[in-house]
């Protein structure tokens, strides 16, 4: 029975899987250069999601100004690359167990104002 098990597998939609994994663009964003900004818009989408932070690396490239970065969370991870030379970013939020990534798309919106958000959900480990 899968109650019993402690794998911290989720049941989403009747399917059995590992958990949510979000693919995000923002599209026409603000603030993506902006490496403070970018770190306390993570840990708010950590806290709002229910998550829990292990460890937070951001790294600012030069000249661009780009910031790659992730969140290593006990649930999985959030990763960002931005290229504030064509106001893009690009994020991945994957969390298992009882934590909800999709709180973190409003949590973007506000911070990094995109013209555009595209998602894309993904139930990974699904049959396993």
């Amino acid at each position: 029975m899968r109650d019993d098990r402690k794998d911290h597998f989720i049941s989403k939609n009747g399917v059995d899987c590992a958990g949510t994994h979000l693919i995000i663009d923002l599209l026409g964003a603000e603030g993506i250069d902006d490496i403070d900004l970018i770190d306390e818009t993570l840990r708010k989408c950590v806290s709002e999601a229910g998550a829990t932070l292990l460890h937070m690396h951001l790294h600012h490239f030069t000249p661009n100004s780009g910031v790659s970065g992730v969140a290593v969370l006990a649930e999985s991870h959030i990763s960002i690359h931005t290229w504030p030379e064509r106001a893009y970013a690009a994020l991945d939020v994957f969390m298992c167990g009882d934590s909800e990534p999709e709180r973190c798309v409003e949590v973007l919106r506000a911070a990094f104002k995109p013209r555009q958000l595209n998602v894309t959900e993904i139930l990974r480990g699904e049959g396993a």
